[in-house]
C-alpha cells in the first residue's frame, strides 16, 4: 500500500465538489492511510458528517468550540498529528482565509495552527478563479509553500457553466498526496518517457469523424504512474473527457497525423508507450460543407486511405527509444495477433487486450470502464496479468517499464 501509515487530515470545504470527498476518503483508506475529517459548517450542507464519518471510520469534527473536542485545545492536536493537511475543495472563501491569515472556524483554525505541509484542490466558479482576489490569494499561498493540485477545465455544476474551476479528481488527489508523501527513490528520475492515449477522430465533414471507442483512462492512468517514479512524461492524447494527468506534460491532438507529429517532437527518449486507440482509416478528402442526405440516394462513397502507424514508425525510428510499447485491442487469437504486431512494428512489449464479449469484460468494459485485464508478449514470452481496476495495472506496469530500462 503506497500510504501505509500515513495519516491525512482532509478539511471539507462548502461547495458541490464536496461530494467527492467521500470517494477521496475511501481511495484513501485502500492505500493504507489513516483519514481524519474536519467540515466546515459549509462543508455540511452538501455532505452529512455521518457519511463521512463511516467511510473514514473516524471521529468527524465540525466545531471549534465543541467541549469534548477541545478539553485538550483539539484544534492544536489536529493540525499536529497529521502527516499532511489536505484541503479539498478548497472554496475562494478558504483560500482568502489562508491567505490572509484568518482563524475564526475550526478549520481555518487548524491551518492557521499546523506546522505540517498543507495540499489544496481548488473548486469554484470559473469567474471566482480568475478573478483578481483569488489570483493574488493564490500568489501568496504559493509563496507561503501551500501545494496546489487543480483546479482542472470542464462543466460547472450550474448550468451553461464552463471553464477552470472543477475540483482535481479523487485519484489526482491521491496521486499528489502520494507524491508529497513519498520519500522513496524516485526509479525513473531523468527518464523521458512519451506516451499517446485517448482515440483519435479523423474528420469526414465539418461535423462527422471517424473514431475508435476510447476513453483515454488507461493512458492517463500510466502517464500519471510513469509520473509519481520520477518520469519526464510526455502525454499526447486525442479527444477524451477526463482531466490531465498530474505531473505529465499534455499535448491535445485530435487526429493521427497530428500525433505522430506531437510524437516525433518529443523525440528522443527513453521510452515510449502507445496506448492510444488510433484510427486505422481517414477519407482521402474532406469537405469543408456538412455531406447531406439525398432522398432516393444512398450514402456517399469515402474514399479511405491508411493513417500512418505511429508504434511502427517509432518502433523503426532512427532516434527509437531503448523501450517501445505497444497496445493491441484484440477481439479473436489475442497472443498470436500480440505476436505478430510485436514483431511487424518493432516492440518490445505489446500489451494484449480482449475485448470481446466472451472476455467477461468487453470493448465497452475495457475502452470505457474502469477495469482491465492485459497480457504482456514479449520475446520472452506471454506474461498474464488478472483483471484489475486501471490504476492497478498502470501502477503495475509502470514498475516493469522501470525494470526494464534498469537493465537496458
Amino acid at each position: 500500500m503506497t500510504l501505509s501509515g500515513k495519516r491525512i487530515l482532509l478539511i471539507i470545504g462548502g461547495g458541490i465538489a464536496a461530494y467527492k470527498c467521500l470517494d477521496l476518503i475511501r481511495r484513501l483508506r485502500e492505500r493504507g492511510a489513516a483519514v481524519r475529517c474536519a467540515m466546515t459548517s459549509a462543508a455540511q450542507e452538501f455532505v452529512t458528517p455521518l457519511a463521512v464519518g463511516a467511510l473514514s471510520a473516524d471521529h468527524v469534527f465540525t466545531e471549534l468550540f465543541d467541549r469534548q473536542d477541545e478539553h485538550d485545545v483539539g484544534h492544536i492536536r489536529l493540525s499536529r498529528e497529521a502527516d499532511l493537511l489536505v484541503v479539498a475543495p478548497a472554496t475562494a472563501d478558504l483560500m482568502a482565509k489562508m491567505a490572509h491569515g484568518l482563524a475564526n472556524d475550526l478549520a481555518s483554525t487548524v491551518l492557521m495552527a499546523t506546522d505540517k505541509p498543507v495540499l489544496i484542490a481548488p473548486a469554484m466558479n470559473p469567474r471566482m478563479w480568475r478573478h483578481p482576489a483569488t489570483r493574488r490569494n493564490r500568489a501568496i499561498l504559493e509563496k507561503d509553500g501551500i501545494r496546489f493540485v487543480g483546479p482542472a477545465k470542464g462543466e460547472m455544476a450550474e448550468s451553461n457553466e464552463a471553464g477552470e474551476g472543477r475540483m482535481a479528481e479523487p485519484l489526482e488527489i491521491v496521486a499528489a498526496i502520494e507524491a508529497l508523501l513519498d520519500g522513496a527513490p524516485k526509479p525513473l528520475a531523468g527518464r523521458r518517457i512519451i506516451v499517446t492515449s485517448g482515440p483519435t477522430h479523423e474528420p469526414i465533414d465539418p461535423v462527422r469523424y471517424i473514431a475508435n471507442r476510447s476513453s483515454g483512462k488507461q493512458g492517463h492512468a500510466l502517464a500519471a504512474a510513469l509520473a509519481r517514479l520520477g518520469a519526464d512524461v510526455r502525454l499526447v492524447s486525442g479527444p477524451v473527457a477526463i482531466a490531465d494527468p498530474t505531473g505529465a506534460t499534455t499535448t491535445h491532438v485530435e487526429t493521427a497525423e497530428q500525433m505522430l507529429e506531437a510524437v516525433e517532437a518529443n523525440l528522443p527518449a527513453d521510452a515510449a508507450v502507445f496506448v492510444a486507440a488510433v484510427a486505422d482509416w481517414r477519407t482521402d478528402t474532406k469537405t469543408g460543407q456538412k455531406i447531406k442526405k439525398e432522398a432516393g440516394k444512398g450514402p456517399p462513397a469515402l474514399q479511405m486511405v491508411e493513417n500512418p502507424d505511429i508504434l511502427s514508425t517509432v518502433g523503426h525510428h532512427a532516434k527509437r527509444p531503448k523501450l517501445v510499447v505497444g497496445f493491441a485491442a484484440e477481439t479473436q487469437n489475442v497472443v498470436d495477433n500480440a505476436r505478430a504486431k510485436l514483431a511487424k512494428k518493432g516492440a518490445d512489449l505489446i500489451v494484449a487486450n480482449d475485448v470481446s464479449h466472451d472476455s467477461g469484460i468487453g470493448a465497452a468494459g475495457v475502452m470505457g470502464g474502469d477495469r482491465n485485464r492485459v497480457r504482456i508478449v514479449s520475446a520472452e514470452g506471454v506474461e498474464e496479468w488478472p483483471e484489475a481496476g486501471k490504476d492497478e495495472v498502470a501502477a503495475r506496469l509502470a514498475a516493469l517499464i522501470a525494470e526494464r530500462l534498469a537493465s537496458a
